[in-house]
């Protein structure tokens, strides 16, 4: 089990020194979570400082044809020695239609002809096929030798989608290299929507679904003493009631007894009572979702919690409020190490 550092980006520039410091810290990767910057400039700054593993966690899909991501994910895996991993996601219909101005519809379908495309923009890379992919969404047949990028030494770039729902899961064991569960997860939901799930979406492709990567994201919450420890699970606990006001999640406090979760966040949403959301997150329902302790604890509760499910823990909330100093980094470094020598 491999522990990956988790950041939304910055400047160039610092991501190249947060690439130094976490790979010095003892982290295994950086995760790059698309928000305001891209995530592949993000990847290729963190590629040339150090010899980390980084994956898109995740790039938007939509926003870009499938031809762009390829060109990009081909030129990664390049720079970084194929330790470049390409993790996709379809957002959500707001974004992708009034952010991006691009098309949502049939999300899932979409997602799962996309990875296709690009393993058929992929093989044309290599010189296997001339590109010929027609799909309900979309559509390549032109790729002439002036436009095609060259050989190079890891020419399967693996690909990695997000996924919630059962469907999605399926499609994740179907046809991709790898999952990225949403950080809104408890074990409950791993181990009886998750892995079911992904387990048959690989049996209908004839695929052993241990050969599947696992990216878990992981809400974490450390502190010396009893105050610092309650301020930071209030942290966790605001996370958690932001991404649990989502219709689309309402399932999840479902699946373990929290009936109606969502609609009490969404009532308090609407009245902008912030405050309130958070308190609708108990301490019992908190533990679902996160991990929290003093330092010396985390590394066996966070194994406790992963061994033999996730093949890579993300720590989350950890990647870029953190490094404000020396201290930060080499605690949280140290956690991360423990994790992967207790594995």
């Amino acid at each position: 089990m491999k522990v990956d550092l988790v950041t939304s980006g910055s400047s160039l520039p610092r991501i190249g020194e947060l690439a130094r410091e976490a790979h010095t810290g003892g982290f295994s990767g950086l995760v790059f979570v698309e928000s305001g910057r891209t995530a592949f400039l993000s990847a290729t700054a963190a590629a040339l400082a150090a010899p980390l593993d980084l994956a898109t966690g995740i790039a938007v899909a939509f926003a870009r044809s499938p031809m762009i991501t390829a060109q990009l994910a081909w030129e990664l895996a390049d720079l970084t020695g194929g330790r470049f991993r390409l993790g996709l996601g379809t957002q959500v219909r707001a974004h992708v239609e009034r952010r991006y101005s691009a098309t949502f519809e049939h999300p899932g379908p979409r997602l799962r002809e996309y990875v296709l495309a690009l393993r058929a923009i992929f093989a044309a890379f290599r010189g296997e096929e001339r590109l010929n992919f027609q799909g309900d969404f979309y559509s390549f047949s032109l790729l002439t030798p002036q436009w095609t990028p060259g050989r190079i030494a890891h020419d399967r770039p693996t690909i990695d989608v997000a996924g919630v729902n059962p469907w999605m899961l399926r499609m994740a064991g179907e046809v991709a290299d790898g999952l990225h569960v949403h950080p809104l997860n408890h074990p409950t939901y791993v181990r009886e929507t998750v892995l079911p799930n992904l387990a048959a979406g690989a049996a209908k492709a004839g695929r052993d679904p241990g050969e599947l990567t696992i990216f878990m994201p992981t809400f974490v919450a450390a502190g010396d003493t009893e105050e610092e420890l309650a301020a930071a699970r209030d942290g966790v606990r605001r996370q958690i009631s932001f991404y649990g006001s989502t219709p689309n999640y309402a399932f999840l406090f479902d699946q373990i007894g929290f009936e109606g979760t969502t609609e009490r966040l969404r009532e308090r949403q609407k009245a902008g009572d912030l405050d309130g959301m958070a308190a609708v997150i108990t301490d019992d329902l908190l533990d679902h979702f996160a991990v929290s302790g003093r330092w010396d604890e985390l590394p066996d509760r966070i194994v406790a919690r992963h061994r033999g499910v996730a093949d890579r823990v993300v720590l989350y909330l950890t990647g870029d409020d953190i490094f404000s100093g020396p201290t930060d980094i080499e605690r949280w470094g140290t956690v991360a190490a423990e994790v992967v020598r207790k594995t």
